[in-house]
């Protein structure tokens, strides 16, 4: 069985996105795509998530922007302003990713959760406004809208766990009009507020693992 964490699997390069495939659950049909924060890599996720579900298929992928010793997900003007055409390029990019990897891997994502945190939470709910259908189940930790135009898509398929942080004075303030544009498009929103600031952590850790077992039971 793989650890925890960040000495385990092997960085894959051969597709649109760098990832790490962490499969510690054999008989699990459960799987989370984990989009980790600014600034960071693909490891960060991987505690977190592992708290989140022991047995789950963990894809753990990189942003392909470089943001110092990090990465990140597409281009930023300032902190809550962000590059349109670096949005909608990576977007679709990770897009096709998700669906490669689901087929070479053998994920079903009518049963994956996406799982994102900050810059990683923008990008999975650009995915469910512009790419519909992939994502089935989101779990976005300190999220915000990053889109200046959304179309007219259709989530009302989709379940979606918003968790922002009461002291997060960056992302915080921008959290309810995220759930009101979900909400708008039709999808099943469960949000909390947390007394956290932008970090994330084990009070997270509990709220999507329990969000998780009763979205389960949906299916």
């Amino acid at each position: 069985m793989i650890g925890d964490g960040t000495e385990s699997a092997l960085l894959v390069t051969d597709m649109a996105f760098a990832y790490r495939l962490l499969a510690a659950g054999r008989d699990s049909r459960e799987c989370l795509f984990l989009l980790h924060g600014s600034g960071v890599d693909e490891t960060t996720l991987i505690p977190l998530a592992r708290r989140i579900s022991p047995t789950a298929t963990l894809v753990a992928a990189r942003g392909r922007v470089r943001q110092e010793d990090g990465f990140r997900w597409f281009e930023r003007i300032d902190p809550t302003r962000f590059e349109q055409k670096s949005v909608l390029a990576e977007t679709a990019a990770f897009a096709a990713f998700a669906n490669e990897a689901a087929k070479r891997h053998a994920l079903d994502l009518t049963r994956s959760t996406f799982v994102g945190y900050s810059n990683g939470a923008n990008l999975v709910s650009s995915l469910m406004l512009l790419h519909p259908g992939i994502v089935r189940r989101a779990a976005l930790l300190r999220p915000m809208p990053v889109l200046d135009h959304v179309p007219a898509t259709d989530l009302a398929r989709t379940r979606t766990l918003i968790i922002a942080g009461a002291a997060d004075e960056t992302y915080g303030p921008f959290a309810p009009a995220l759930v009101t544009l979900l909400n708008r498009h039709g999808a099943e929103i469960d949000a909390r507020i947390i007394p956290s600031g932008h970090e994330i952590g084990d009070p997270d850790a509990a709220i999507v693992r329990q969000w998780l077992t009763g979205s389960a039971a949906l299916v």
